[in-house]
This record gives structure tokens, sequence and C-alpha cells, in this order.
């Protein structure tokens, strides 16, 4: 028998972490181009990734680790970031906090934080250019032949 109240929580969480990638912040599109697609140590980012009842703006499940991107307004949830981190890291998460600055200025740096902290040699790895998110942004030759 089919769980139709696991099955609905789970299409609201997907429907809010939709919403949220939709409305990422530059710093965050920025972090993100650099995490997707394992470029960082082979290692494996979901964007607004649900865990408890919060929305983590980056996960490595596999390393049990979150990367929040904190920008001005933050300043003003200091108190409910904090109870934030702390129901995540009971949860057994290592929480890594960078402000939109520290991104936008050198996103590399960032990634090679993230890499520090979890042990392991930085390595990027570039994605090749192809697959479906590469489709609407390449012209084909019959394209450019109309």
């Amino acid at each position: 028998m089919r769980n139709t109240t696991g099955s609905k929580r789970m299409d609201n969480h997907t429907n809010r972490a939709r919403e949220l990638r939709s409305k990422q912040t530059k710093s965050e599109g920025i972090l993100w181009s650099l995490l997707r697609g394992k470029q960082v140590c082979g290692l494996k980012f979901r964007r607004q990734h649900p865990i408890g009842p919060f929305y983590a703006d980056f996960a490595c499940v596999s390393q049990h680790l979150v990367v929040e991107v904190d920008g001005g307004y933050h300043d003003e949830v200091v108190e409910s970031d904090l109870d934030r981190q702390s129901y995540l890291q009971q949860c057994g998460w290592t929480v890594l906090r960078f402000t939109d600055e520290e991104v936008e200025q050198d996103a590399e740096v960032v990634a090679r934080a993230i890499a520090q902290s979890l042990g392991v040699e930085y390595e990027f790895r570039p994605r090749s250019g192809t697959g479906a998110g590469m489709e609407s942004t390449r012209t084909t030759s019959r394209q450019k032949d109309k």
C-alpha cells in the first residue's frame, strides 16, 4: 500500500526546494557553478537539500557536510541561524558558513576551504560542457542555417 502522507510531504519538500533554487542569490549561483557535477574533489553536492524542517543551501550527503552562504540579511536572523546550525549538528552534520562577499571575491578559496574541512586534497574537475543542462545554450548547425 502506498503511503500518501509521506508522498505528499515529499512533494511539499520538492516544491519548496525548487522554489528556493529559483530564488538563489548571486553568490549561491557562483558557488553552485563550482560544486555541481562533482567538480570539486569528486564530491556530489545537492542544492537546497531538505534536512528535517530546514533546507541546506548545499549539502554533501556522503560527507554529512552542509555549506551555507550568508548574505547581509543573515545579520538580522543570527539567532535562528544558530538554532538551525545546532539542529543540523545534533543530526550529525558539519556546517560551514561563508559570506556572500567571500564567495563573490574568490569562490575557489571557498571551494578549497570546503576540501580542507573534509581533509581531502583540493581538485577541480571542470564539467565536460555536454549534457541536458547545456542543450539550451548550444546552437546546432541546423539552427544556424535557419
